[in-house]
């Protein structure tokens, strides 16, 4: 048997096996129950340090080059 059958029958077999199983585990892990919290915090990551919108013509945090 040469290299190249023997890779392809490993790589048909187990290593899909093995992919499949790990797809299976991060999707369960993601959608785990008690994961929500987690997931809402990182939702609200963007607007965290966000008090109010910004008014009409406020460019006071545009870069340098945009005001």
């Amino acid at each position: 048997m040469d290299t190249y059958s023997l890779l392809r029958q490993i790589a048909d077999s187990w290593v899909m096996l093995f992919l499949l199983i790990f797809f299976i585990g991060t999707w369960f892990w993601a959608f785990r129950p008690g994961s929500r919290p987690i997931h809402d915090d990182a939702a609200q990551v963007p607007f965290r340090h966000e008090d109010a919108p910004a008014e009409d013509g406020d460019d006071s945090h545009a870069p340098e080059g945009q005001k």
